[in-house]
Protein backbone atom coordinates (compact mmCIF):
# COMPACT_ATOMS: atom_id res chain seq x y z
CA UNK A 1 0.00 0.00 0.00
CA UNK A 2 1.20 3.58 -0.96
CA UNK A 3 3.00 5.60 1.81
CA UNK A 4 0.89 8.58 0.55
CA UNK A 5 -1.34 7.77 3.32
CA UNK A 6 0.41 8.06 6.43
CA UNK A 7 -1.05 9.92 9.65
CA UNK A 8 1.75 12.72 9.22
CA UNK A 9 0.83 13.53 5.61
CA UNK A 10 -3.31 13.12 6.14
CA UNK A 11 -2.46 16.24 9.00
CA UNK A 12 -0.17 18.35 6.49
CA UNK A 13 -2.74 17.82 3.95
CA UNK A 14 -5.90 18.86 5.68
CA UNK A 15 -5.76 20.59 8.79
CA UNK A 16 -7.29 23.95 7.18
CA UNK A 17 -9.94 21.81 5.51
CA UNK A 18 -10.86 20.32 9.10
CA UNK A 19 -10.46 24.13 10.59
CA UNK A 20 -13.35 25.09 7.93
CA UNK A 21 -15.62 22.29 8.64
CA UNK A 22 -15.31 22.56 11.95
CA UNK A 23 -16.23 26.22 12.10
CA UNK A 24 -18.79 25.96 9.96
CA UNK A 25 -20.34 23.65 12.37
CA UNK A 26 -19.67 25.37 14.80
CA UNK A 27 -21.51 28.72 13.19
CA UNK A 28 -24.41 26.80 13.37
CA UNK A 29 -24.40 25.53 16.74
CA UNK A 30 -23.75 28.96 17.53
CA UNK A 31 -27.60 30.01 15.46
CA UNK A 32 -29.35 27.37 17.74
CA UNK A 33 -29.83 24.60 15.15
CA UNK A 34 -30.53 21.64 17.14
CA UNK A 35 -28.19 18.78 16.25
CA UNK A 36 -25.28 20.83 14.89
CA UNK A 37 -23.49 20.77 18.04
CA UNK A 38 -20.06 19.16 17.79
CA UNK A 39 -18.71 15.82 19.19
CA UNK A 40 -15.36 15.03 20.26
CA UNK A 41 -13.78 11.61 18.88
CA UNK A 42 -13.99 9.35 21.98
CA UNK A 43 -11.65 6.06 20.42
CA UNK A 44 -8.27 6.27 21.15
CA UNK A 45 -7.43 3.26 18.72
CA UNK A 46 -4.81 3.62 16.14
CA UNK A 47 -6.94 3.97 12.63
CA UNK A 48 -5.26 1.94 9.62
CA UNK A 49 -5.55 2.93 5.74
CA UNK A 50 -7.53 0.35 4.21
CA UNK A 51 -7.22 1.49 0.83
CA UNK A 52 -4.40 3.85 -1.06
CA UNK A 53 -7.23 4.86 -3.80
CA UNK A 54 -9.72 8.23 -3.96
CA UNK A 55 -13.22 8.33 -4.78
CA UNK A 56 -13.97 11.46 -6.59
CA UNK A 57 -16.55 13.19 -5.08
CA UNK A 58 -19.67 15.55 -5.97
CA UNK A 59 -21.39 17.42 -3.44
CA UNK A 60 -24.36 19.15 -3.95
CA UNK A 61 -26.71 21.43 -1.72
CA UNK A 62 -26.04 24.76 0.64
CA UNK A 63 -29.00 25.92 2.25
CA UNK A 64 -29.57 26.71 5.73
CA UNK A 65 -27.84 24.09 7.28
CA UNK A 66 -24.80 24.31 4.65
CA UNK A 67 -24.86 20.59 5.14
CA UNK A 68 -22.71 19.73 1.88
CA UNK A 69 -20.26 20.86 3.78
CA UNK A 70 -21.00 18.91 7.01
CA UNK A 71 -19.99 15.63 6.62
CA UNK A 72 -16.10 15.63 6.68
CA UNK A 73 -15.68 14.55 2.71
CA UNK A 74 -13.19 17.27 2.48
CA UNK A 75 -11.12 16.02 4.72
CA UNK A 76 -11.33 12.33 4.20
CA UNK A 77 -7.70 11.21 2.75
CA UNK A 78 -9.41 8.50 0.17
CA UNK A 79 -12.12 11.58 -1.76
CA UNK A 80 -10.91 14.04 -4.09
CA UNK A 81 -14.40 16.58 -4.06
CA UNK A 82 -14.22 17.07 -7.71
CA UNK A 83 -17.14 19.53 -8.32
CA UNK A 84 -19.62 21.28 -5.96
CA UNK A 85 -23.73 22.35 -7.18
CA UNK A 86 -26.00 24.31 -5.26
CA UNK A 87 -29.00 26.18 -7.52
CA UNK A 88 -28.41 29.67 -5.56
CA UNK A 89 -25.24 31.51 -7.44
CA UNK A 90 -23.72 32.62 -4.07
CA UNK A 91 -24.14 29.45 -2.15
CA UNK A 92 -22.73 27.66 -4.19
CA UNK A 93 -19.43 29.54 -4.26
CA UNK A 94 -19.65 29.77 -1.02
CA UNK A 95 -19.58 25.97 -0.77
CA UNK A 96 -16.87 25.97 -3.25
CA UNK A 97 -14.66 28.18 -1.12
CA UNK A 98 -15.24 25.66 2.36
CA UNK A 99 -14.55 22.41 0.41
CA UNK A 100 -11.47 24.12 -1.86
CA UNK A 101 -13.51 22.70 -5.15
CA UNK A 102 -12.73 25.11 -7.87
CA UNK A 103 -15.10 23.48 -10.25
CA UNK A 104 -19.22 24.38 -9.26
CA UNK A 105 -22.64 23.48 -11.29
CA UNK A 106 -25.62 25.30 -11.67
CA UNK A 107 -28.04 22.03 -10.67
CA UNK A 108 -27.60 18.62 -9.77
CA UNK A 109 -29.10 17.77 -13.04
CA UNK A 110 -25.76 19.25 -14.66
CA UNK A 111 -23.47 18.08 -12.20
CA UNK A 112 -24.48 14.02 -13.27
CA UNK A 113 -23.40 14.72 -16.59
CA UNK A 114 -19.92 15.26 -15.66
CA UNK A 115 -18.16 11.56 -15.93
CA UNK A 116 -15.01 12.80 -13.96
CA UNK A 117 -17.18 11.75 -10.95
CA UNK A 118 -17.69 8.81 -9.17
CA UNK A 119 -19.94 9.61 -6.16
CA UNK A 120 -22.28 12.29 -5.55
CA UNK A 121 -23.75 13.09 -1.67
CA UNK A 122 -26.75 15.08 -2.15
CA UNK A 123 -27.42 17.52 1.07
CA UNK A 124 -31.01 19.22 -1.10
CA UNK A 125 -34.44 19.78 -0.01
CA UNK A 126 -36.08 16.63 1.61
CA UNK A 127 -38.96 16.65 -1.41
CA UNK A 128 -36.14 16.00 -3.74
CA UNK A 129 -33.91 13.40 -2.14
CA UNK A 130 -35.74 10.30 -3.64
CA UNK A 131 -35.54 12.10 -7.53
CA UNK A 132 -32.23 13.31 -7.04
CA UNK A 133 -31.08 10.18 -5.91
CA UNK A 134 -32.72 8.24 -9.12
CA UNK A 135 -31.10 11.03 -11.07
CA UNK A 136 -27.60 10.16 -9.61
CA UNK A 137 -28.20 6.07 -10.20
CA UNK A 138 -29.35 6.64 -13.68
CA UNK A 139 -25.88 8.20 -14.71
CA UNK A 140 -24.07 5.32 -13.26
CA UNK A 141 -22.31 7.19 -9.79
CA UNK A 142 -22.62 5.87 -6.54
CA UNK A 143 -25.34 8.13 -4.50
CA UNK A 144 -25.32 9.04 -0.78
CA UNK A 145 -28.08 11.32 0.64
CA UNK A 146 -29.39 13.25 4.07
CA UNK A 147 -32.73 12.16 5.56
CA UNK A 148 -34.95 11.13 4.61
CA UNK A 149 -35.02 9.39 1.55
CA UNK A 150 -38.30 10.12 0.25
CA UNK A 151 -40.41 13.13 1.68
CA UNK A 152 -44.37 12.75 1.67
CA UNK A 153 -44.54 11.07 -2.15
CA UNK A 154 -44.80 7.47 -1.85
CA UNK A 155 -44.56 6.70 -4.96
CA UNK A 156 -41.14 7.42 -4.57
CA UNK A 157 -40.58 4.39 -2.50
CA UNK A 158 -40.82 1.98 -5.53
CA UNK A 159 -39.46 4.17 -7.93
CA UNK A 160 -36.24 4.13 -5.84
CA UNK A 161 -36.00 0.82 -4.73
CA UNK A 162 -36.30 -0.52 -8.74
CA UNK A 163 -33.87 2.10 -9.18
CA UNK A 164 -31.16 0.34 -6.84
CA UNK A 165 -32.22 -2.93 -7.75
CA UNK A 166 -31.78 -1.70 -11.44
CA UNK A 167 -27.72 -0.82 -10.44
CA UNK A 168 -26.78 -3.35 -8.06
CA UNK A 169 -23.33 -2.30 -8.73
CA UNK A 170 -23.75 1.52 -7.21
CA UNK A 171 -23.64 2.18 -3.73
CA UNK A 172 -27.02 3.85 -2.17
CA UNK A 173 -26.59 5.21 1.53
CA UNK A 174 -28.76 6.95 3.85
CA UNK A 175 -27.22 9.39 5.91
CA UNK A 176 -29.30 8.39 9.26
CA UNK A 177 -27.38 10.32 11.90
CA UNK A 178 -29.25 8.07 14.84
CA UNK A 179 -27.56 5.11 13.41
CA UNK A 180 -24.14 6.30 14.50
CA UNK A 181 -24.70 7.63 18.05
CA UNK A 182 -22.45 5.87 20.70
CA UNK A 183 -25.51 4.15 22.26
CA UNK A 184 -27.45 2.80 18.86
CA UNK A 185 -24.43 1.79 17.59
CA UNK A 186 -23.66 -0.29 20.72
CA UNK A 187 -27.07 -1.38 20.63
CA UNK A 188 -26.49 -2.76 17.06
CA UNK A 189 -23.95 -4.91 18.59
CA UNK A 190 -24.95 -6.21 21.43
CA UNK A 191 -28.30 -7.32 19.52
CA UNK A 192 -26.23 -9.01 16.65
CA UNK A 193 -24.39 -10.68 19.51
CA UNK A 194 -27.57 -12.15 20.58
CA UNK A 195 -27.23 -10.24 23.96
CA UNK A 196 -31.00 -8.85 23.75
CA UNK A 197 -32.98 -11.77 22.43
CA UNK A 198 -35.72 -10.80 20.83
CA UNK A 199 -36.73 -7.12 21.08
CA UNK A 200 -40.02 -7.26 22.94
CA UNK A 201 -40.47 -3.24 22.83
CA UNK A 202 -38.50 -0.32 21.41
CA UNK A 203 -39.02 3.27 21.68
CA UNK A 204 -37.47 6.77 19.26
CA UNK A 205 -37.89 9.59 19.65
CA UNK A 206 -37.12 13.17 17.28
CA UNK A 207 -38.44 15.82 19.51
CA UNK A 208 -37.18 19.67 18.74
CA UNK A 209 -37.22 22.47 21.80
CA UNK A 210 -39.37 24.96 20.33
CA UNK A 211 -42.15 27.05 21.02
CA UNK A 212 -45.70 26.41 20.38
CA UNK A 213 -46.12 28.02 17.35
CA UNK A 214 -42.97 29.15 16.10
CA UNK A 215 -41.22 29.59 13.01
CA UNK A 216 -39.48 26.59 11.44
CA UNK A 217 -35.91 26.77 9.84
CA UNK A 218 -35.90 28.26 6.42
CA UNK A 219 -36.38 25.82 3.95
CA UNK A 220 -36.26 24.99 0.19
CA UNK A 221 -39.82 25.80 -1.08
CA UNK A 222 -41.03 25.83 2.18
CA UNK A 223 -41.01 21.99 2.41
CA UNK A 224 -40.56 22.09 6.62
CA UNK A 225 -43.46 24.27 7.16
CA UNK A 226 -45.89 22.75 4.32
CA UNK A 227 -45.39 18.90 5.12
CA UNK A 228 -46.12 16.17 8.48
CA UNK A 229 -43.86 16.01 11.73
CA UNK A 230 -43.79 12.00 11.30
CA UNK A 231 -42.85 12.30 7.39
CA UNK A 232 -39.59 12.61 9.31
CA UNK A 233 -39.46 9.91 11.38
CA UNK A 234 -35.63 8.34 10.61
CA UNK A 235 -34.02 10.23 13.62
CA UNK A 236 -36.35 8.49 15.59
CA UNK A 237 -37.47 4.55 13.83
CA UNK A 238 -33.17 4.07 12.83
CA UNK A 239 -33.48 3.04 17.31
CA UNK A 240 -35.52 0.51 16.33
CA UNK A 241 -34.52 -0.63 12.50
CA UNK A 242 -30.76 0.43 12.82
CA UNK A 243 -30.50 -2.14 15.67
CA UNK A 244 -32.38 -4.92 14.12
CA UNK A 245 -32.85 -4.42 10.37
CA UNK A 246 -35.71 -5.48 10.35
CA UNK A 247 -39.28 -3.91 9.60
CA UNK A 248 -42.57 -2.21 11.37
CA UNK A 249 -45.43 -4.00 9.70
CA UNK A 250 -48.86 -2.21 11.03
CA UNK A 251 -48.63 1.35 12.58
CA UNK A 252 -52.12 3.10 14.82
CA UNK A 253 -50.59 6.93 15.31
CA UNK A 254 -52.18 9.83 16.72
CA UNK A 255 -51.51 13.46 15.75
CA UNK A 256 -52.07 16.71 18.35
CA UNK A 257 -52.02 20.25 17.49
CA UNK A 258 -51.52 23.26 19.46
CA UNK A 259 -54.19 25.42 18.41
CA UNK A 260 -57.51 24.03 17.74
CA UNK A 261 -58.78 25.72 14.81
CA UNK A 262 -54.94 25.82 13.27
CA UNK A 263 -55.76 26.04 9.65
CA UNK A 264 -54.11 22.97 7.45
CA UNK A 265 -50.87 23.48 5.60
CA UNK A 266 -49.85 22.67 1.94
CA UNK A 267 -50.55 18.94 2.43
CA UNK A 268 -53.30 19.32 4.09
CA UNK A 269 -51.66 18.47 7.81
CA UNK A 270 -52.66 20.45 10.78
CA UNK A 271 -50.52 18.47 13.25
CA UNK A 272 -47.79 19.73 15.15
CA UNK A 273 -46.72 16.32 16.85
CA UNK A 274 -47.84 12.75 15.93
CA UNK A 275 -47.14 9.39 17.93
CA UNK A 276 -47.68 6.44 16.44
CA UNK A 277 -47.23 2.70 18.12
CA UNK A 278 -45.93 0.27 15.72
CA UNK A 279 -46.22 -3.28 15.68
CA UNK A 280 -42.54 -5.21 14.06
CA UNK A 281 -42.01 -8.14 11.69
CA UNK A 282 -41.02 -10.67 14.88
CA UNK A 283 -44.41 -9.43 16.95
CA UNK A 284 -42.90 -6.68 18.93
CA UNK A 285 -43.75 -2.86 19.90
CA UNK A 286 -42.09 -0.18 19.36
CA UNK A 287 -43.61 3.66 20.36
CA UNK A 288 -41.96 6.53 17.75
CA UNK A 289 -43.13 9.95 17.78
CA UNK A 290 -41.51 13.34 16.03
CA UNK A 291 -42.94 17.18 17.50
CA UNK A 292 -41.67 20.20 18.34
CA UNK A 293 -42.23 21.41 22.27
CA UNK A 294 -40.55 22.94 24.92
CA UNK A 295 -37.77 20.76 26.81
CA UNK A 296 -35.00 18.75 26.13
CA UNK A 297 -33.94 18.19 22.37
CA UNK A 298 -34.02 14.88 21.26
CA UNK A 299 -32.40 12.29 18.95
CA UNK A 300 -33.29 9.37 21.04
CA UNK A 301 -34.63 5.64 21.69
CA UNK A 302 -34.14 2.65 23.82
CA UNK A 303 -34.75 -1.55 23.67
CA UNK A 304 -36.19 -3.87 25.77
CA UNK A 305 -35.93 -7.71 24.92
CA UNK A 306 -35.94 -11.12 26.72
CA UNK A 307 -32.30 -11.53 27.71
CA UNK A 308 -31.21 -7.83 28.00
CA UNK A 309 -32.43 -3.96 27.79
CA UNK A 310 -30.72 -0.93 26.56
CA UNK A 311 -31.98 2.16 28.43
CA UNK A 312 -29.66 5.63 28.55
CA UNK A 313 -26.33 7.51 28.12
CA UNK A 314 -23.45 5.02 27.29
CA UNK A 315 -20.85 5.54 29.09
CA UNK A 316 -19.22 2.28 30.05
CA UNK A 317 -19.96 -1.19 29.34
CA UNK A 318 -22.43 -1.81 31.45
CA UNK A 319 -24.01 1.65 32.48
CA UNK A 320 -26.90 1.38 30.21
CA UNK A 321 -27.42 -2.10 29.63
CA UNK A 322 -29.46 -4.33 32.34
CA UNK A 323 -30.24 -8.04 31.66
CA UNK A 324 -29.65 -11.96 32.52
CA UNK A 325 -26.98 -13.69 33.55
CA UNK A 326 -26.45 -14.48 30.19
CA UNK A 327 -27.41 -11.16 28.75
CA UNK A 328 -23.95 -9.85 30.90
CA UNK A 329 -21.98 -12.39 29.55
CA UNK A 330 -22.04 -11.80 26.17
CA UNK A 331 -21.77 -7.95 26.54
CA UNK A 332 -18.91 -8.41 28.88
CA UNK A 333 -17.25 -10.82 25.84
CA UNK A 334 -18.03 -7.86 23.36
CA UNK A 335 -15.97 -5.54 25.05
CA UNK A 336 -14.96 -2.75 22.88
CA UNK A 337 -16.32 -3.80 20.05
CA UNK A 338 -19.88 -2.02 21.12
CA UNK A 339 -17.48 1.42 20.85
CA UNK A 340 -17.26 3.29 17.28
CA UNK A 341 -13.89 2.01 15.84
CA UNK A 342 -11.21 5.63 14.75
CA UNK A 343 -11.50 7.79 12.07
CA UNK A 344 -8.71 8.57 9.86
CA UNK A 345 -6.85 11.41 11.83
CA UNK A 346 -8.35 14.55 9.31
CA UNK A 347 -11.70 13.22 10.07
CA UNK A 348 -13.99 14.74 12.89
CA UNK A 349 -17.01 12.54 14.23
CA UNK A 350 -18.62 15.71 13.44
CA UNK A 351 -22.63 17.19 14.62
CA UNK A 352 -25.56 14.84 15.11
CA UNK A 353 -24.34 12.85 17.90
CA UNK A 354 -20.77 12.24 16.76
CA UNK A 355 -21.88 10.98 13.24
CA UNK A 356 -21.15 13.02 10.33
CA UNK A 357 -17.77 11.33 10.03
CA UNK A 358 -18.58 8.07 10.44
CA UNK A 359 -21.42 8.19 7.88
CA UNK A 360 -18.66 10.27 5.21
CA UNK A 361 -16.38 7.23 5.83
CA UNK A 362 -18.85 4.50 6.14
CA UNK A 363 -19.71 5.54 2.45
CA UNK A 364 -16.65 5.49 0.85
CA UNK A 365 -15.40 2.32 2.59
CA UNK A 366 -18.61 0.21 1.01
CA UNK A 367 -17.44 1.79 -2.40
CA UNK A 368 -13.75 0.66 -2.32
CA UNK A 369 -13.99 -2.40 -0.33
CA UNK A 370 -17.46 -3.00 -1.63
CA UNK A 371 -19.32 -2.88 0.94
CA UNK A 372 -22.99 -2.96 2.66
CA UNK A 373 -23.51 0.80 3.65
CA UNK A 374 -24.77 1.39 7.35
CA UNK A 375 -28.02 2.32 6.26
CA UNK A 376 -29.09 0.84 2.75
CA UNK A 377 -31.92 1.07 0.39
CA UNK A 378 -34.09 -1.39 2.57
CA UNK A 379 -33.18 0.08 6.35
CA UNK A 380 -33.39 3.78 4.60
CA UNK A 381 -36.99 2.59 3.28
CA UNK A 382 -38.04 0.65 6.57
CA UNK A 383 -37.22 3.72 8.80
CA UNK A 384 -38.87 6.36 5.86
CA UNK A 385 -42.16 4.75 5.06
CA UNK A 386 -43.76 3.76 8.63
CA UNK A 387 -43.72 7.62 8.65
CA UNK A 388 -46.52 8.56 5.90
CA UNK A 389 -48.47 5.47 6.82
CA UNK A 390 -48.39 6.75 10.40
CA UNK A 391 -49.82 10.28 9.38
CA UNK A 392 -52.46 8.53 7.71
CA UNK A 393 -53.57 6.54 10.74
CA UNK A 394 -53.24 10.01 12.66
CA UNK A 395 -55.60 11.64 9.95
CA UNK A 396 -57.92 8.38 10.55
CA UNK A 397 -57.85 9.19 14.20
CA UNK A 398 -55.52 6.11 14.87
CA UNK A 399 -56.92 3.33 12.56
CA UNK A 400 -54.68 0.59 12.16
CA UNK A 401 -52.74 0.93 8.87
CA UNK A 402 -50.32 -2.01 7.29
CA UNK A 403 -47.12 -0.92 6.10
CA UNK A 404 -45.21 -1.96 3.12
CA UNK A 405 -42.43 -4.36 3.70
CA UNK A 406 -39.53 -4.24 0.84
CA UNK A 407 -36.78 -6.37 0.09
CA UNK A 408 -33.76 -6.46 -2.84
Amino acid sequence: MSNQFSRRSFLSNNLLGAGAAALSGSLLAQNNVQGFEQSEKENNSVWEPFSDKKVKVGLVGYGFCKFAAQWEFQNHPNVEIVAVSDLFEDRCNELAKVVKCEKTYPSLEEMVKDDSIEAIFCATDAPSHAKHCIEVLKHGKHVATAVPVFYGNIEYADMILECVKENPDLIYAMFETSTFHDDLYAMSKIYEAGGFGKILYSEGEYCHTKAPGSTYYPSYGDWRKNGCPIWYPTHATAYHISVTHGSFIDVSCKGFTYKKDKQPNASGNIFDGEVGLFRTNDGGMSRMMCHSTYGVYLEAGRVRGEIGGFDGTFQDIFSAYTGTDEGRRIVKELGDKIKKYPLPPTVQSGSHGGSHGYHCDNFIRSILLKEKPAVGIIDALNMTVPGYYAHLSAVKDGETMKIPQYSL
